[in-house]
């Protein structure tokens, strides 16, 4: 590999919103997140609905399946 053409890769901690701390390297600095895998609805099998107005609701109501159909 060139010598003086790469970045430098460095000792970096990543903080989550949640508490998580995770240390690992990068090019980058530290970085602060809002989500990650501990807290992500994805990962963690609990899902929320954030409701406004009642969307959901109207949305369920437009595409439920047909008793009779």
């Amino acid at each position: 590999m060139k010598e003086g053409i790469h970045p430098e890769y460095k000792p970096v901690v990543i903080s989550c919103a949640c508490g998580e701390v995770i240390h690992t390297r990068s090019t980058k600095g530290n970085m602060r997140i809002e989500i990650c895998s501990r807290c992500h609805p994805f990962f963690t099998g609990k899902q929320k609905f954030v409701d406004t107005a009642g969307r959901v609701e109207r949305f369920q109501k437009k595409y439920r399946k047909k008793a009779n159909a």
